[in-house]
């Protein structure tokens, strides 16, 4: 696959670039609908988050503004079709969404009342087992389009957006519409499997400059050539470390329900970061030869996490930094005190502690390795990952590492959407976020 080509050397291919706009609130939709048209987003889509927040009202604002755009309602229509598909087109939209697993007359009741009214049927096969099938079945109805949809449950799991793709383009003649992980990067291999409407949602409208956003992914759908990008990605098993570094606890903590962090234990010095797979040890406050012996068990990478007790006397100083930064690990966790703060805040590395204290205890052998912790509440089995900062350290189950750590990504994300409205608008979070709007009555 093509990385770069000599300026004015790319062949180009018409393909459909659309916008989802899955915001809560009208004007921030509109805001990145500007910007993105400006860089060349050929449909806009009022996301069904923002159909249901805003109602048909958002899809009347967008056809406003927008007359020559194509406008999409992800209506998503599991029952009801002729009476949604009505209202959309009277509303002014131009495409309409039936779910492949809505019942036969339901999907057939959607492409008569398209027919009808003057609006295109957009078949989302999301979770059908034999989306094959239906999309056969779906273009022998008359439908005009069929979306193969990577849901973002999904997508943070790090599943692959475009494997069906690859298996149905070939099977219908109408087009293939991709939605899921759609970036700079990915908008080649969504083309090169088939798609011919590329759905771009994070990528462009959590963007701060969504122009440069949107002008990146047409550009690359159509000459073939990818543009690099450190955002919009979701990992795997293989890249859980990387998402980790990139998002802060805080963003993690925000994508996964406030998730807690073991209170009150918190760096020597600022501005370190932790990220690996924890090492448990447990034992009694001032006992440090589990820790140290712990060292030895544990691969480059690792982040020693110590139980003992949370009082001193202290269990970790400069001697066992010293062996750690000569095994390669990622950082140390203690609930329990540590000592020789200067010199470790000399040396860089990453040693987090419930306190300080100069007092060291006895190496008695007591406790052990690979045990179950529970420190703050919180579970610490072997192989958890930690991922800890200035506001403090988090502990992800091995088995949702991935998932969560694409959680914190999509944060990341949205936030820096949000700092470019509050410093571009010279305004406000409340007013950004309509927070009084929000507020229970």
């Amino acid at each position: 696959m093509r990385t770069e080509e000599p300026p004015g050397t790319e062949k180009t291919r018409r393909i459909v670039v659309q916008v989802a706009l899955d915001f809560v609130i009208t004007q921030r939709a509109l805001k990145v609908a500007r910007e993105a048209v400006a860089g060349g987003a050929d449909w806009l889509e009022v996301g069904t988050p923002l159909l249901k927040s805003e109602g048909l009202d958002a899809v009347r604002a967008l056809h406003r503004e927008f007359p020559e755009h194509t406008i999409v309602a992800d209506t998503k229509t599991m029952d009801a079709g002729r009476i949604e598909f009505e209202a959309a087109a009277k509303a002014g939209a131009d495409v309409a969404v039936v779910m492949g697993a809505a019942s036969e007359s339901t999907i057939k009741e959607c492409i008569e009342a398209g027919r009808n009214y003057g609006i295109k049927v957009a078949v989302d096969l999301l979770n059908v087992d034999d989306y094959i099938g239906r999309a056969k079945q779906s273009e022998q109805w008359g439908a005009d389009m069929i979306c193969l949809h990577c849901p973002i449950d999904d997508q943070m799991r790090g599943l692959d957006p475009f494997a069906k793709l690859r298996a149905l383009a070939p099977e219908v003649a109408i087009p293939v519409c991709v939605a899921g992980g759609i970036n700079s990067e990915t908008a080649v291999e969504a083309v090169e499997a088939g798609a011919e409407i590329i759905i771009a949602g994070g990528a462009i409208a959590k963007a701060a400059d969504a122009k440069a956003a949107a002008a990146d992914i047409k550009r690359a759908a159509e000459t073939g050539v990818r543009k690099a990008t450190k955002l919009y990605k979701r990992v795997g098993e293989d890249k859980i470390r990387d998402a980790l570094l990139a998002a802060s606890t805080a963003n993690i903590s925000d994508g996964n329900h406030r998730l807690p962090v073991l209170e009150g234990i918190l760096p020597l010095a600022a501005g370190v970061v932790i990220a690996g797979p924890a090492v448990t040890v447990r034992t009694a406050p001032g006992d440090w030869a589990k820790p140290v012996l712990a060292i030895d068990h544990a691969q480059p990478g690792d982040v020693i996490v110590v139980d003992a007790g949370g009082v001193p006397p202290t269990v970790w100083g400069e001697l066992a930094t010293l062996s750690a930064i000569q095994k390669g690990l990622a950082g140390v966790v203690i609930n329990g005190t540590s000592r020789d703060s200067a010199d470790i805040r000399s040396l860089g590395f990453p040693v987090f502690s419930r306190g300080v204290c100069s007092r060291a205890g006895e190496p008695k052998g007591l406790g052990e390795i690979g045990a179950p912790l529970r420190i703050a509440g919180v579970l610490i089995m072997p192989g958890d990952w930690i991922v800890a900062d200035d506001d403090g350290v988090l502990v992800l189950p091995r088995a949702r590492a991935a998932e969560m750590a694409n959680r914190g990504m999509d944060c990341l994300e949205a936030e820096n959407r949000i700092r470019q409205e509050i410093t571009s608008g010279k305004t406000t979070l409340g007013k950004v976020k309509q927070l009084l709007r929000w507020e229970k009555k």
